[in-house]
């Protein structure tokens, strides 16, 4: 086993159940999705792989790469990362943003703006702010979130085309847009609850979670906005009329697995993703009100709820939400990651709260805290 951090580290991957992408290098980078769109629709790249910043207006993080390994299968973390030196990780949280009683106080006013106006729907998110002592390569952070996945799932995403210092980090079971050939599916997750540890009260909560009049509400604004962005664009769309129950080890969720054929075989995973996100599932409905809420009430998300996946040069490709995620300065001795709630006229500030709470388990349990 070597000491040394291992020479294939990449730059970029996306670590699925189905298939894997890990990248190195830059042969040339985009700020602008739609200009790396051209590229790819012109055969001038490849590949691009990369992240989506949540703000549509602000810079994208992408890069054509030198290097690509695709892969069958999820990903396997390297040894260095499970048992050798780059394993050791000590981590602390170091402030919040905002406190919780805050949290609970944007929520409470959101739930009255959406009974009192035209909006229906916005997502509510909160940050937690970490440090390392010693600094923390931020790949051992992807590691331990693949290995911890009920899915095996994980991404990494170089920042520094888009002017940050940093590595984007996560573990999103959620599907943005994935196209193979003619076939596009979506795999939107909207309506959460936190799983239980005994096995009997862990079923009444994924059955309660089913049954819920507000989280039923508030994932079929997420499936609307699917069905009437994806479906111009399709010959065919499959969406089931109720959602299915998935699950990771942390929460339940509602999932509605949506498939098509595409009209224009020639549209590409990456125009997929500019055109459907953000979804409801991460900002909210009408989207531009949501979107001029959520900037008002938060810090800046940076790439959290954007999309972050891997567009080839036949147009094939796969995007997921970016959730359960962290962004790790490039020195490793910091990072943020965030967890977010929708709310809707019927929602409770008490239980938003808890669902984030909940949803950051995710990184904060892979990181020892």
């Amino acid at each position: 086993m070597s000491d040394q951090r291992p020479v294939t580290a990449p730059d970029f991957l996306l670590s699925r159940a189905h298939g894997s992408v890990r990248t190195q290098g830059a042969k040339r980078t985009f700020t602008d999705g739609w200009d790396a769109a051209d590229a790819l629709r012109a055969g001038e790249v490849d590949m691009v792989v990369g992240a989506l910043p949540f703000d549509r207006s602000a810079p994208a993080a992408l890069t054509v790469p030198e290097h690509i390994i695709r892969e069958d299968g999820p990903l396997e973390p390297h040894s260095y990362y499970r048992y050798g030196p780059g394993s050791r990780l000590h981590a602390t949280i170091v402030g919040f943003d905002p406190d919780p009683h805050e949290h609970l106080r944007r929520v409470e006013a959101a739930i009255e703006t959406i009974r009192q106006s035209k909006l229906e729907k916005v997502v509510l998110a909160r940050a937690v702010d970490i440090a390392f002592d010693p600094p923390v390569d931020p790949l051992l952070v992807a590691a331990r979130l693949i290995d911890r996945s009920y899915n095996r799932d994980g991404f990494i995403a170089d920042l520094s085309p888009a002017g940050r210092d940093s590595m984007f980090v996560g573990s999103s079971p959620e599907v943005l847009v994935k196209r193979q050939g003619s076939t596009v599916t979506a795999y939107p997750l909207a309506g959460s609850a936190a799983r239980a540890r005994d096995r009997d009260e862990d079923a009444v909560v994924g059955h309660r979670l089913r049954t819920s009049a507000k989280d039923l509400e508030e994932h079929a604004y997420v499936v609307d906005h699917l069905r009437d962005t994806l479906g111009p664009l399709c010959t065919r769309l499959d969406v089931p009329t109720h959602p299915e129950l998935t699950r990771t080890n942390e929460m339940w969720h509602l999932a509605t697995p949506i498939i098509g054929r595409l009209a224009d075989p020639s549209t590409t995973a990456l125009e997929l993703a500019l055109r459907v996100y953000p979804t409801p599932a991460v900002c909210g409905t009408p989207t531009d009100a949501a979107e001029a809420l959520i900037q008002t009430a938060e810090s800046d998300r940076g790439f959290y709820a954007g999309a972050v996946g891997w567009c080839d040069g036949d147009g094939d490709g796969e995007y997921m939400v970016a959730i359960r995620c962290a962004e790790v300065s490039a020195d490793g001795a910091r990072a943020r990651a965030w967890a977010g709630g929708g709310i809707v006229a019927d929602s409770d500030a008490e239980d938003e709260l808890a669902e984030t709470t909940a949803k950051l388990r995710t990184i904060l349990n892979s990181l020892g805290l």
